[in-house]
């Protein structure tokens, strides 16, 4: 008499370093703009219920992760690159036109805007009537977006509300720009 035994065999279960592995590499592709958030979103969730290494090599097949030298060649370029725009930066800042700051002493805040009743001015159209506020208040400056349309900055920072603005800071009002120097 013989008996045949069958035995199932089911693949290995996947490993936390095989899923943290394929999860950095759709962090990396979305990091890279190579994958939408939507996406990213998505693939996750599938790294996340995949049971074998095919699923997750299937998620990751198209966001090849580059080698030693290629990660050093975008690597350096990204440097020379990131230093490109630094250096444009800077140059761009000593080329804006200068916003004094008022006096102190005045006690009334400078209003911003395209309306006549502004105590600054400024005509362009990506200025809104009545755009931002300028005060002065326990011994700092204080810049306040007065709910503008196309936003006020501070250091290429977008201002929610109000904040501290110092002399050097580059201001924007919509897309008029300025340098903040004391007077």
């Amino acid at each position: 008499m013989t008996s045949s035994f069958e035995f199932h065999t089911y693949p290995a279960r996947l490993s936390d370093a095989e899923r943290d592995k394929a999860l950095r590499v759709l962090r990396d592709g979305v990091a890279a703009g190579r994958l939408s958030h939507d996406t990213f979103i998505r693939r996750m969730e599938l790294a996340l219920a995949a049971r074998r290494a095919d699923e997750l090599a299937a998620l990751t097949a198209d966001l090849r992760t580059e080698g030693r030298l290629a990660r050093a060649v975008f690597g350096a370029v990204e440097a020379v690159s990131g230093f490109t725009v630094r250096l444009r930066r800077a140059w761009q800042a000593e080329r804006l036109p200068k916003l004094l700051l008022p006096h102190p002493d005045t006690g009334h805040p400078l209003r911003i805007g395209r309306d006549p009743a502004n105590g600054l001015r400024l005509t362009h159209e990506t200025v809104s009537r009545v755009h931002a506020e300028l005060s002065r208040r326990g011994g700092v400056w204080i810049l306040r977006d007065l709910g503008s349309t196309n936003g006020t900055t501070v250091n290429g920072r977008r201002v929610v509300g109000a904040t501290v603005v110092r002399e050097g800071d580059q201001v924007a009002f919509g897309q008029v720009a300025f340098r903040l120097a004391s007077g």
